[in-house]
């Protein structure tokens, strides 16, 4: 189970670090902006740019479905139900974000077609562009919502059983309902961000927190 808990930890870390380095170097955006005409502009100003940030992020969808199987690996023997929920939804969470990505890497293609029409050619691109744009952030939003299950289950586990330092584990469960609820405001008002701004960052603390702890902690 050491093993288990270690790479757990190691594959917390590694999410936050690809995550990172797609969003801050490449410019990949979470949630994204609605423009989508400024958005294939910018995707033919440097192409490469823009698949490297999806491939990134790609990979990170990939890490977490392997973090999903690992930890039901190091905890399930605590209980199954719980362990079970986690990895269907992390694992789900994953899956329809890496699915829902070819469609997104398409805009590479719309990009291209962009550069080259006018009139109303042009303005069925930005269309098919826009389209895709709300399509990846409803996935989102959805993959957010097993995210959350997700998480939950995991922190209660952690609570009931003490496999974590209590803190983390009820920091965890603060984290991932604020950012649930948050997340569901979105839908009635897109533009009210605060609350999940505000989750999303708690959350990021406690998976810092947790990937540390689940790392090196096996090693004392």
């Amino acid at each position: 189970m050491n093993i288990a808990m270690m790479l757990s930890g190691f594959l917390f870390l590694l999410i936050i670090i690809v995550l990172t380095l797609a969003t801050s170097r490449f410019g990949y955006e979470i949630y994204s902006d609605l423009d989508s005409e400024a958005l294939l502009q910018k995707i033919n100003k440097d192409p490469k740019k823009f698949r490297i940030g999806v491939k990134l992020v790609i990979f990170e969808h990939i890490i977490i479905i392997t973090l999903a199987i690992m930890m039901f690996i190091a905890f399930n023997s605590y209980n199954i139900i719980l362990a079970v929920v986690w990895t269907i939804s992390r694992a789900g969470e994953g899956t329809i974000q890496i699915y829902n990505k070819k469609s997104y890497f398409g805009l590479i293609n719309l990009a291209k077609q962009y550069s080259g029409s006018s009139g109303a050619v042009k303005k069925g691109l930005i269309d098919n562009g826009l389209s895709i744009l709300k399509s990846k952030n409803s996935v989102f939003s959805f993959a957010q919502i097993l995210f959350s299950i997700g998480t939950l289950s995991y922190c209660i586990l952690f609570i009931i059983y003490e496999v974590v330092p209590p803190i983390i584990g009820w920091l965890g469960l603060v984290a991932a309902l604020i950012y649930l609820f948050g997340n569901g405001i979105r839908f009635v008002k897109p533009n009210f961000n605060a609350l999940w701004n505000l989750g999303g960052l708690l959350i990021w603390i406690f998976e810092l927190v947790l990937g540390g702890w689940l790392l090196f902690y096996p090693l004392f």
